[in-house]
């Protein structure tokens, strides 16, 4: 019995680490694009935060602009190295690439 008390401890310890540097990871993206970009907004950050990849249908959806600036945006950021552009058939994913290692560390 006390051997399953020490797997919810050590797993609860991983979700709360991994929590934390999810949360470091966010405010790291926040002030790098807020300091780069002009169309930096919240919506954008939790765009890019809500899964480890994205698609221009899910910016234009999440933050109401036209397909031509959540392009815009997204190849922007992928041209900066904030985001990974990976070409998939006709459709194109922007993978928040840190926060899917991140989240791939805690699957092993």
């Amino acid at each position: 019995m006390l051997y399953m008390l020490d797997a919810v401890e050590a797993t609860a310890a991983e979700s709360v680490a991994t929590i934390q540097a999810i949360k470091i990871l966010l405010q790291q993206t926040k002030q790098r694009v807020r300091a780069n970009y002009k169309f930096y907004s919240q919506d954008l950050i939790n765009n890019l935060f809500n899964h480890p990849y994205t698609r221009v249908e899910f910016v234009q959806r999440e933050l109401g602009v036209s397909r031509l600036t959540a392009t815009r945006y997204l190849d922007a950021m992928a041209g900066d190295g904030v985001l990974d552009k990976i070409r998939i058939g006709r459709n194109n994913y922007y993978v928040n690439r840190p926060l899917f290692e991140l989240l791939g560390r805690g699957a092993g």
